[in-house]
């Protein structure tokens, strides 16, 4: 796998100072969780299930959750497990198939060890699951469940926690529920691949949805849960975890009350007004703002309900050459005693302690989703990575 990997070669060299890396299920969890990229969720219950997954790996998905939680009706939880059972054994029959790393999600902690039982030699398509809202208490058994079913299947399998719960929203009880959290996931840190934010479930407890024209950071009760999750659960200091940024839930917008956010210079300079459009039409200019202050706010990645999703948050994960360039500066060796220092574009101040954690987190984002060329922006990046 590698994001971008379904661009021509000879399009990638143009567009990346820095081509993005490729990996593999069994590369290492720090990267894997870098790389996650727009993960992708779609129904346990399709019929076309298997082609889908493949058609999307197809389309440069790298990440994908097959729910058999929230997305379908309580009914149909027997038949989405025995689909997704059968879909998946099917796979594992093909030829060598070109997959994204491949979660479910669950409801209850006694399907993790039911499912990977059911699937035999198809679990070693499984990178993992997704854990439903997730606290200190519910959160315990999942874990213990997917432990002792990587123990029983000999196939290393991460979870990724949905932050979703009342409690976490609530402020009598959200510090305290933050901690337990921690204290949760932190004894199983080798295992817990990102957290993810369930947003939606935010806004339901207050009878709240966001409009297309807003991002979740506009949804004041909905930024603080946020700001509050990063505070605790994703400092950079080597105890955080990767924080995923929320779902995107639109797909087409029919009236809009406020003018589009995307400015139109970019488009005009590229010749991609056409592309500008569409994007307008789409309610991408929402969603390409929520990715640039998920970005901003401490997270990376981002939880997509639609294909149309996956190239805007991949575009916009994308390191800039002068971003790029700030980083390798602030980590010059001769530079651990720290000090000032203008940056090679001559438009900021580098001071290098202050800004290591970030230059780090940078270059990890370099490796996994490339570096784009000096000329490049993210209208280049989207537009090369539309199908013809």
């Amino acid at each position: 796998m590698r994001h971008f990997g379904q661009i021509a070669p000879e399009v990638r060299k143009r567009l990346f100072h820095q081509e993005p890396c490729t990996f593999t299920a069994e590369s290492p969890a720090r990267l894997l969780s870098a790389a996650l990229g727009a993960t992708l969720y779609s129904p346990a219950t399709r019929p076309s299930l298997a082609d889908d997954i493949l058609k999307q790996a197809a389309r440069g998905v790298v990440s994908m959750v097959l729910c058999l939680e929230d997305s379908i009706d309580d009914a149909d939880v027997p038949a989405g497990e025995e689909n997704l059972v059968r879909r998946l054994t099917d796979l594992a029959e093909r030829p060598e198939p070109d997959l994204p790393l491949l979660f479910v999600r669950v409801r209850v902690p006694e399907q993790i060890p039911d499912l990977v039982r059911r699937l035999g030699p198809a679990v070693r398509l499984l990178s993992g699951f997704v854990l439903p809202k997730f606290t200190e208490e519910r959160g315990g058994p999942f874990l213990e469940a997917l432990s002792g079913a990587e123990a029983a299947s000999g196939r290393r399998l991460f979870a990724m926690p949905v932050l979703e719960s009342p409690e976490l929203l609530y402020r009598e009880s959200r510090v305290q529920t933050l901690e337990g959290i921690f204290r949760a996931v932190d004894q199983h840190r080798d295992r817990v691949l990102a957290l993810r934010l369930g947003v939606t479930d935010f806004c339901s407890s207050y009878g709240l949805r966001r409009a297309p024209d807003m991002t979740a950071y506009d949804v004041q009760i909905v930024a603080s849960v946020i700001a509050d999750v990063v505070n605790m659960l994703g400092r950079a200091d080597g105890t955080g975890f990767t924080v995923t940024g929320p779902v995107w839930e639109y797909f087409r917008v029919q009236e809009r009350m406020f003018k589009p956010q995307l400015r139109q210079s970019p488009f005009l300079e590229v010749q991609a007004v056409e592309l500008r459009q569409k994007l307008i039409e789409h309610a991408m200019d929402g969603l390409l703002r929520e990715i640039s202050l998920d970005h901003a706010n401490g997270l990376l990645g981002k939880t997509c309900i639609h294909p149309s999703h996956v190239l805007p948050v991949h575009a916009l994960s994308v390191v800039s050459h002068e971003e790029f360039s700030d980083a390798q500066d602030i980590l010059r060796p001769e530079r651990n005693g720290g000090g000032v220092l203008r940056s090679a574009y001559t438009n900021k101040m580098n001071e290098v302690k202050p800004h290591r954690a970030w230059a780090e987190r940078t270059l990890l984002r370099a490796e996994v989703f490339g570096v784009a060329n000096e000329d490049i922006g993210f209208v280049e990046l989207l537009a090369a990575g539309l199908p013809d």
